[in-house]
């Protein structure tokens, strides 16, 4: 059956894999890393280790400079496994003594998660100076089976490596022996240290060392009353221990034992007490701890720690939000057209509207009518054709209307450029710190005069007589499909003037019209575009209304004039848009490339699935914290 230990234990591994994940993430976001914050180094350094069924205890002995560390730590080990030196800073790496057989189900590596583990096989090999976090560990037959105890460098030293490297085993240990002296019980860097340990609720035994006794009986309660109300620490056991440095050598030190609550409570000594109060095996009280008790404080202190609402790892899903919130206002700012101002584009001329237009008629006839009208069409382009010359000779060869269009459009792709340049900068020198790399990488990027080159070839390179014949194939099909009865009475009209054409245009040239007529024919029919009327070439002569009646075209132009003429603004407009849309995507590609992307994903982040599980798992964490009880944790 799962335990309430164990479902703890296997929430902690799917919150460490969902911060790992999640951690991949946000560095677009430039948040802090993970590594180096308190919470983070907590859950993957003590609880990811260390919470499992079958738990232990670190016992790690700590302390200041040249105040007998590794004295205490060889008296509990029994023997003399740490070299002693009566000189300052001797332990340069931490060294920790190994129940036989615990490397057989347990990995070391993950326990000491941030140092590298060496066996260790001379007792001064952690006195070697090195820049490399390493800890040096051995099997002791003489350790209970239930604790790995550790000695560690000076808490106090100026090396900035000895800080790092007693973070980190304070962080990992379960008990901290703190060694004291009454040079050292107030420094302001091991009570600092201490303060910490306090604030993770780390059980603490205190050792007052190299004490004078029994004349200190009286003043080790005074320091260690100073040293409590300075770190909040709450002793479990202190023991105080007496100067003489041949029983230290020896490994034959006597641990004394005191009660002690606070200052005012502590029992003290006379010499005759002392010689009758025997002295201490600390092995010995360290295997009787409760272990329990301390294993589940332990991990309470770092859980605490880890769910802390102001720095644990809520405050960072906090921190990610609010990030992120800045990249979704950047990121709906690229996404507004006024980032790519396209305004005062040029409109297609109405006679290549036309012309299309005609051409998609004459497409869409069929049977005799279409043979009629492109008879008489041929015809007239024959008849017209000297009228044509002679205007090209009088004039010149004229520029083709798309490619005059086309000279129209670029002075309009400058001035978009520019302003977008405009914009982007505006935005990089008025917004956050946070935005301003990613538009000064791109504003820092591709050259203005290379952007410019890019973007008129390619602006060269477009089909514009594909791009009106897609517009105009999309709005006719459109008018064919939503306006069936005024398509269908268009199509009759035309079929009714191919009819009557062959009598029309022999009428005009009898007249004295011929080609003439024509040119007046295709002129009111240009006039007339604006219905799009395909057919009213043939109005010119009278046809359709000698046909259908004056009274029957009236009807429909009454009904439909002012619908022909939107449809025929709307086919403008559309294709007016499509070409401001070609810029304003050439824009987005060549100057802003990835940037509007790259925006909403890091905008996104707090509503992707990593900071969903995290958040979910932490939740879950608490839940199972709060119904949760000591005894039954363990």
């Amino acid at each position: 059956m799962s335990t309430p230990f164990r479902q703890c234990a296997e929430t902690i591994q799917r919150l460490s894999r969902a911060v790992e994940k999640l951690g991949t993430l946000v560095g677009v976001l430039r948040v802090e890393p993970l590594e180096g914050r308190e919470w983070y180094d907590v859950l993957r350094q003590k609880l990811s280790p260390q919470l499992t069924d079958d738990a232990f205890l670190v016992v790690a002995v700590v302390g200041g400079t040249n105040i007998g560390k590794s004295v205490v730590f060889n008296h509990i080990a029994g023997t003399r496994a740490s070299s002693i030196s009566p000189l300052a800073s001797g332990t340069k790496h931490p060294v920790c003594l190994v129940p036989a057989g615990f490397c057989d189900d347990h990995d070391l590596a993950a326990i000491f998660e941030g140092f590298r583990l060496d066996e260790w096989t001379r007792s001064d090999e952690a006195m070697q100076d090195d820049d490399e976090h390493r800890l040096f560990w051995k099997t002791s037959d003489e350790t209970p089976d239930n604790l790995l105890v550790l000695d560690t460098p000076d808490i106090d030293s100026d090396a900035l490596v000895n800080w790092y490297r007693a973070d980190i085993i304070r962080r990992t240990a379960d008990v901290l022996i703190a060694v004291l002296t009454q040079q050292k019980y107030n420094d302001a860097a091991v009570k600092q240290f201490f303060r910490k340990a306090a604030a993770e609720d780390k059980a603490v035994i205190v050792v007052f060392n190299q004490c004078e006794l029994p004349e200190d009986e009286a003043y080790w309660p005074l320091w260690l009353a100073t040293f409590a109300d300075e770190t909040k620490i709450v002793p479990e056991i202190v023991y105080v221990v007496p100067n003489d440095r041949r029983a230290a050598e020896a490994n034959q030190l006597p641990f004394y034992e005191r009660q002690w609550r606070n200052g005012s409570e502590s029992t003290t000594a006379s010499a005759d007490d002392l010689e009758q109060n025997a002295a201490r095996d600390l092995s010995a009280d360290l295997s009787r701890l409760r272990f329990a008790d301390i294993k589940l404080r332990s991990l309470r202190g770092s859980l605490n720690r880890l769910l802390d609402d102001d720095t644990g790892v809520r405050a960072y899903l906090r921190e990610i939000e609010q990030r992120s919130s800045e990249f979704l206002a950047t990121a709906k700012r690229l996404s507004l057209d006024s980032v790519v101002p396209v305004n005062n584009w040029p409109t297609i001329p109405n006679k290549l509207l036309v012309a299309e237009i005609r051409q998609w008629w004459r497409d869409t006839q069929t049977g005799w009518a279409h043979n009629v009208h492109a008879f008489y069409d041929t015809l007239g382009k024959g008849m017209l054709w000297p009228f044509r010359f002679a205007g090209r000779k009088l004039r010149g060869e004229q520029q083709p209307p798309l490619e005059r269009y086309r000279e129209l459009e670029w002075p309009t792709c400058l001035k978009v450029i520019e302003d977008v340049f405009q914009n982007l900068t505006w935005m990089s020198e008025s917004g956050s710190g946070l935005m301003r790399p990613h538009l000064e990488r791109i504003l820092a990027g591709t050259s203005r005069r290379e952007l410019l080159h890019e973007l008129k070839r390619r602006h060269d390179a477009i089909e514009l007589e594909e791009e009106l014949h897609d517009v105009v194939l999309e709005r006719m099909r459109a008018f064919q499909t939503n306006s069936p009865e005024l398509y269908r009475f268009m199509r009759q009209l035309n079929n009714v003037s191919a009819a009557v054409r062959p009598v029309t245009s022999v009428v005009l040239f009898t007249m004295g019209w011929g080609p003439a007529g024509d040119v007046v024919a295709q002129y009111v029919a240009h006039a007339a575009a604006h219905a799009v009327v395909p057919i009213v070439a043939d109005f010119a002569g009278g046809t359709a209304a000698a046909v259908a009646g004056e009274s029957a075209l009236s009807s429909v132009a009454g009904q439909s004039a002012g619908f022909l003429q939107a449809k025929f603004q709307e086919l403008q407009t559309t294709f007016t848009a499509r070409r401001a849309a070609w810029l304003a995507d050439q824009c987005k590609e060549l100057l802003l490339g990835t940037l509007p992307a790259e925006m909403q994903s890091a905008a996104d982040i707090p509503r992707s699935d990593a900071f969903r599980d995290v958040a979910a798992i932490v939740d879950a964490l608490e839940e199972q914290l709060a119904h949760s009880t000591k005894e039954s944790l363990v």
